[in-house]
């Protein structure tokens, strides 16, 4: 029998104990071995094999699914080699300064959004990933003391703690290593630092350790010689060296000898808004990797535009009593707004309703029909008698048939309730969308598409296509394969649609399946006429295709589309990687066009915060490996945290103290071992940046870019310029020296947040005075990029704080479905009316009352009366939000509409070129100053009118 030997009230042993008891293996206990070992606790598993390091010990013992192998080790070496030596050294260390407490409080905050709506660490069980950090936290989490100090912020584990110490195998686990008596806490990791002298090399042995640890932004503050070395020697270069940024160009083409990218962002239906999780899942995750390779200097192509043909559309049609052109051209314009404000770089956004859709569309399908893969077939469909037309999917509605699922209102083609695809035919209790009478069955002849002649292309196809997907594309993908490919029918009884281009069938229309791909062709050609030079590239030219999504959309975009390519065998462009998402939840249930459930692109607007606020939160929850949630208080808290406390801080502190010490100029700067090691921290910052999304792993970006601002963060609380700065010559060269690294930084922080918060960016970049900079994917480096006596710019803070009862106003605002909200302002309008007119009445008999000179024990409760109507009033309007198109900023005392800003802006600029014609002209400066003076001025208004203007630091007083 296998034995386990250890000590108690060690976490190490605690780790092993654990894994026997989830594993079954009844391996016997001794905690009272004969010896004193220093090598405790160990395994040993027969006469010939022992193994002395307690990771190595629970692999053996409670060994992960192979499907989880990679992710569990992973966590296994992020436990042993960084959490543990930074609790360690943080709590039992001879010196326990701020540096290793930061540390400690970075990790487990960063642990703790590995835990944001988790159970466990990997998978849907315990692991040993689970048994390992539970086993390292436990004596933090016991102790009251080391609880409040660093547990205080991470809700999550907490709670993941909380529930993991009720499992029966844990409770007993916790009464053998640490009964009730012996101390908990720094205690334990006393002895916990004499088990964690040994390397990893053993665990090695038995499972090979992943080149990256779990959290690519890791909090550890070591850099090895060689990292200094490099960042010395990147330092030493100027940004003068680095190449320049291209111009985007009007009309962007590939070239031979570049690196040519084409994105593309699955096409929003336009009989809708788009809601966050249909933002996120498309069109913002392909502006991040489109603003991403243009920093790259990659010839770079985005497209997109809204898929407008059909059952969708005629239904929205009919809901809306206007005809399909006329709800395509009103869905069309709000969607174009709604991007728009979300900053989407679109080089162009097209619809299909376009005749270049209708050209393509029926070349395709004549080539796949010449070609021998379209063939027809007589189908049974639904047809309504008393509307006289065939349902098509969308126009039919029933109790879906699916075993298991009890939903009522399952779509002809999909059902809401669980997910899975339906045949309109096949389900329960039929009725027509448009008068709610029973549907008959009828036959029609249809074309199809011939799939399974296909599939020996395709599976070739997906075979070297498929290793630049994203994981769930490709197990979709497969998915659909393994299952066997089926003949898809391709056309419907519809007006609605790209005709047929065949005498016999033109009373039918291409359905969604087929038409809707196609529209990345035609809203190519919509954009240039070569755009066959992307499509159908010449040979010594090379385009890389980036297709965006939700989930539910990569059948489409993974099987049937390169299908249709593939058959017309033209030499298309197909796609290289497929980026999909799974699905963003809203608070504790799902977003839904249909039923109006959750928050759309012009709720977000009409919030009132800005929209690099919303980029920045979808993108730090971006459901890209499993799905994730939309809440409103997680959403202010990680304004307040991250972006205020976090970054904003780090990038105001730098600039201000160098416009008040340093007259906004870089200063002479001699940099120390320090400063390299920051430089090295950042630069391996830098690299985790760009080679997440050269994967598009875009939620990782942004947290190494939250790593380097708190990397800043800790530099300049640990070297304290203000400090310094009091100090002799050496020590305020020591000052300057902080300030201008930190100016550095702030710099870098400019050009990797374009992707993410491009008015962040350019705002940060005004401040600083500076452009972007060119990424290197293949070797990141950072360079001197403001050298000493740089001019900076005017700092202001970049983001402002949101108040925690702001989320719950929030939520209420938004609860429930859109027409309920409709309902709900509608009647708020109606209580508004009618309270106005109660007050001026009551207002009336009270001025009546006054002027007839009557007793005030009258007119007095008359007067209490109206108090009371007007506090209802001001109440109710209070519920009424102001939509952000009506609000104005205030210019000293005085409302600005937008055209009166615009034409702020325009006095800017026609008096700014007053200005440098008299300068350029050599006129005399009493000549020009007046001008410049009224410049100032013009400036002035319009910084408070758009809210840039700068804020005096607090406590300070300005000179009268």
């Amino acid at each position: 029998m296998a034995l386990i030997t250890g000590n108690e009230n060690n976490p190490a042993t605690l780790k092993i104990i654990l894994a026997n008891n989830f594993s079954k293996a009844k391996c016997a206990v001794n905690l009272k071995p004969n010896e004193s070992k220093n090598y405790l606790p160990f395994l040993s598993v027969n006469a010939n094999l022992d193994l002395f390091i307690p990771n190595a010990a629970i692999w053996y013992l409670l060994p992960p699914e192979p499907t989880y192998s990679d992710a569990t080790s992973e966590f296994l070496e992020f436990e042993s080699l960084t959490l543990t030596p930074t609790l360690i050294h943080g709590l039992c260390g001879n010196t326990k300064h701020d540096k290793t407490k930061n540390n400690i409080s970075f990790i487990l905050e960063k642990l703790d959004v590995k835990l944001q709506e988790k159970l466990f660490f990997i998978g849907e069980s315990v692991t040993v990933a689970d048994i390992a950090v539970f086993s390292t936290l436990y004596p933090l989490y016991k102790s009251k003391k080391l609880n409040e100090e660093y547990l205080k912020n991470c809700a999550n584990i907490l709670k993941w703690v909380e529930n993991f110490e009720k499992l029966p195998e844990v409770k007993d686990g916790i009464s053998v290593i640490f009964g009730e008596k012996v101390n908990v806490g720094e205690t334990s990791y006393q002895i916990l630092m004499q088990s964690a002298k040994y390397t990893n090399a053993q665990f090695e042995q038995i499972k090979p350790a992943q080149a990256n640890t779990v959290d690519k932004d890791s909090p550890t503050t070591e850099v090895t010689q060689a990292e200094l070395e490099a960042a010395q020697n990147a330092w030493s270069k100027s940004v003068l060296e680095l190449p320049k940024l291209k111009k985007i160009e009007k009309v962007v083409l590939p070239k031979s000898g570049e690196k040519n990218i084409f994105i593309t962002s699955a096409l929003p239906y336009v009989n809708n808004v788009p809601h966050l999780g249909n933002i996120i899942g498309c069109v913002l995750s392909a502006d991040v990797y489109a603003r991403y390779s243009r920093l790259c200097n990659n010839n770079t192509l985005f497209i997109c535009g809204t898929d407008e043909y059909g059952t969708a559309t005629e239904t929205k049609a009919l809901e809306e009593g206007l005809s399909c052109q006329a709800i395509c051209d009103k869905y069309f314009k709000i969607h174009s707004d709604i991007y728009n404000w979300f900053n989407i770089s679109f080089d162009h956004f097209g619809r299909t309703s376009n005749p270049e859709q209708t050209e393509l569309a029926q070349d395709l399908f004549l080539q796949l029909n010449d070609n021998g893969f379209m063939f027809t077939q007589s189908v049974e469909q639904l047809h309504c008698e008393k509307c006289d037309r065939y349902l098509a999917d969308r126009f039919v509605e029933g109790g879906c048939p699916n075993i298991g699922c009890n939903y009522e209102d399952a779509r002809g083609d999909q059902c809401d309730g669980c997910g899975k695809l339906v045949n309109a035919i096949e389900l329960k209790n039929p009725r027509c969308k448009i008068c709610g009478k029973t549907p008959k069955l009828k036959t029609s002849s249809q074309f199809f598409i011939d799939l399974p002649k296909l599939e020996p292309l395709l599976r070739h196809w997906i075979k070297i296509s498929s290793p630049g997907w994203s994981h769930n594309a490709d197990v979709i993908a497969k998915a659909w394969l393994k299952e066997g490919l089926k003949p898809r029918c391709i056309t419907r009884d519809l007006k609605w649609g790209v005709p047929v281009p065949l005498e016999a069938y033109k009373n039918k229309v291409f359905y969604v399946w087929f038409d809707a791909p196609i529209g990345y062709i035609s809203i190519s050609k919509a954009y240039t006429k070569e755009f066959e030079q992307w499509w159908r590239p010449k040979p010594d030219t090379k385009v890389t295709l980036y297709q965006f999504m939700a989930k539910d959309n990569v059948p489409f975009h993974a099987v049937l589309f390169p299908s249709m390519l593939l058959g017309a065998n033209k030499g298309y462009t197909t796609v290289s990687h497929i980026m999909a998402t799974e699905y963003l939840n809203y608070e504790d249930g799902k977003f839904s066009k249909s039923r109006g459930v959750g928050v759309f692109g012009n709720d977000a607007r009409e919030t009132g915060i800005p929209s690099d606020v919303w980029r920045f939160y979808l993108l730090y929850v971006r459901p890209e490996s499993q799905d994730s949630s939309f809440s409103w208080s997680d959403l202010v808290t990680k304004n307040n945290s991250e972006l205020l406390n976090n970054l904003g801080n780090f990038v105001n502190r730098a600039l201000v103290f160098a416009k008040n010490s340093f007259n906004k100029i870089i200063p002479k700067m001699a940099l120390e071992n320090d400063d390299y090691q920051l430089l090295a921290l950042c630069t391996r910052e830098l690299k985790g940046y760009t080679a997440a999304l050269e994967q598009a792993k875009l939620k990782d970006g942004i947290r190494h870019i939250l790593s380097i601002s708190r990397h800043g963060n800790q530099y300049m609380q640990q070297n304290q310029p203000w400090v310094k700065l009091k100090g002799d010559e050496k020590d305020k060269l020591r000052a300057g020296t902080v300030i201008g690294v930190s100016c550095n930084i702030a710099c870098l922080l400019a050009t990797l947040l374009q992707p993410y918060m491009p008015d962040t960016s350019s705002n940060l970049k005004k401040q600083l005075n500076c452009e972007d900079f060119v990424l290197n994917a293949e070797n990141p480096v950072i360079v001197n990029l403001l050298p000493a006596g740089h001019q900076l710019g005017e700092p202001s803070p970049l983001f402002t704080k949101i108040e925690p009862t702001q989320a719950d106003d929030l939520k209420k605002r938004f609860a429930g479905t859109q027409e309920d909200r409709n309902n709900k302002n509608s009647s708020n309008n109606q209580d508004i009316a009618v309270l106005e007119a109660q007050v001026a009445q009551q207002g009336d008999k009270v001025r009546s009352l006054k002027s007839s000179g009557v007793d005030k024990a009258i007119w007095q409760p008359e007067v209490k009366i109206l108090l009371e109507l007007k506090g209802k009033l001001e109440a109710a309007k209070k519920v009424k939000p102001t939509p952000q198109s009506e609000q104005k900023p205030v210019v000293n005392g005085l409302t600005l509409s937008a055209e009166e800003i615009k034409k702020l802006e325009e006095s800017v600029a026609q008096q700014g070129l007053v200005v440098r014609k008299l300068k350029e002209g050599g006129a005399e400066k009493s000549v020009w100053q007046p001008e410049v003076d009224k410049l100032l001025t013009l400036k002035n208004k319009l910084a408070v009118a758009t809210g840039s203007a700068a804020q005096a630091p607090k406590g300070k007083k300005g000179k009268k």
